[in-house]
């Protein structure tokens, strides 16, 4: 659906998720962000000592719940297991 087309004409039409891991002391941290492709800025993001499709559930909510998007917007990430989770299409889905 993005095709490609990484330079969105205004804010809250295209957001890109990923995880990241933090190598410390303690061990590792799991790292969800949520990028908003328009002005290139973090719009949401979670941490967590897993990597649970809760950890990208919330990075996701926290964006909505920040940014408030229209019904349309893309979100494109990988096909990761957490991505692909029934808990994270079914957020998506709940919100358009």
């Amino acid at each position: 659906m993005l095709n490609r087309q990484f330079n969105p004409t205004a804010p809250d039409l295209a957001y890109v998720s990923d995880i990241t891991y933090i190598r410390t002391d303690a061990g590792w941290l799991y790292l969800a962000t949520v990028l908003d492709l328009y002005a290139r800025k973090v719009v949401g993001w979670a941490m967590a000592p897993n990597m649970p499709a809760k950890l990208v559930c919330d990075a996701l909510n926290m964006a909505i719940q920040q940014r408030r998007p229209a019904s349309g917007l893309i979100v494109h990430s990988d096909r990761g297991s957490q991505y692909a989770s029934e808990l994270y299409q079914d957020l998506l889905k709940q919100h358009g």
